[in-house]
């Protein structure tokens, strides 16, 4: 038997502009998957992680036990049993082991939403070493206009999300790597001019995400999950309606509409590669 694939958020008509784009989703639905290329058991990757880059993956904030710990009740009860492993670890890192997703808790700290523990085994250029202890303003502050336009209503959502309501969004870029663990952006982007024209199918990465977000009823706090999936732009062949949506939704990244959305993502300098690969 065979899994689905996973969907493709390109394939949307605003694909290419920041977007907060929330839809709830059933509680039977909080996690997703597996979706094909799987990555083995989480909780055997992720202890790999945690052992070899500790500081870049974990990170928690004083008092923020009390929500990790409620985090791990709410999940243990959706699985029906409880993760393995250290029983003395932080009860969000036990938790994150049960899920491919990254976990993140979010809770109101001086009047401002506040990343107090975070788990992150796949990160898309970030690190649990930066952002633990930012607030939501410094967390997105590399997006153009987060500030302004975003902030406002991405706080009211947190604010005033239901306890039995999960939201989901989701994302996608392109990257010089097809490895999940990516905390650092330079090391992938040094990769970018080394790739051959003629490789770029194999080379340049998909990667696409789907967060969650569900409120914590007791302790007031946010738990923000983040699952990766990626494969190379060479598999889109194999899937001509995948293909045709990526090459539009890449056409409109490129026009003057989907400049805040490419500059942040850093995807002008694969322009060249990615066009090349779709005019094959």
């Amino acid at each position: 038997m065979t899994t689905p694939a996973q969907p493709a958020p390109y394939d949307h008509p605003e694909a290419h502009l920041f977007r907060i784009g929330l839809a709830p989703v059933a509680i039977a639905d909080w996690f997703e998957g597996p979706f094909e290329p799987l990555d083995g058991d989480p909780a055997a990757r992720k202890a790999a992680t945690f052992a070899a880059s500790p500081t870049l993956c974990w990170g928690e904030a004083p008092g923020s036990r009390d929500g990790q710990a409620e985090t791990l009740a709410l999940m243990t009860e959706h699985f029906g049993r409880a993760p393995g492993g250290d029983a003395d670890a932080p009860p969000l890192r036990r938790a994150a082991t049960l899920v491919d997703d990254d976990l993140c808790l979010m809770e109101k700290r001086d009047g401002e939403w506040t990343l107090t523990a975070a788990s992150l085994c796949a990160p898309s250029f970030f690190s649990a070493l930066d952002a633990v202890g930012k607030p939501l303003s410094a967390l997105h502050a590399p997006v153009t206009g987060f500030g302004e336009r975003l902030l406002p209503r991405v706080a009211r959502i947190f604010d005033t999300l239901a306890p039995d309501t999960i939201v989901e969004r989701r994302n996608w870029s392109v990257t010089a790597s097809g490895e999940l663990f990516t905390p650092q952006a330079a090391p992938v982007r040094a990769r970018q001019p080394l790739i051959a024209p003629e490789d770029a199918g194999r080379e340049l990465y998909l990667r696409m995400e789907r967060q969650t977000l569900r409120r914590l009823p007791a302790t007031g706090g946010l738990l923000f999950t983040i699952r990766i999936w990626r494969h190379p732009l060479e598999d889109l062949r194999a899937r001509p309606e995948r293909l045709a949506a990526f090459t539009a939704a890449w056409t409109r990244v490129m026009a003057d509409e989907g400049r805040d959305f490419r500059d942040y993502k850093g995807l002008s300098p694969l322009d060249g590669l990615v066009s090349g690969f779709l005019a094959q």
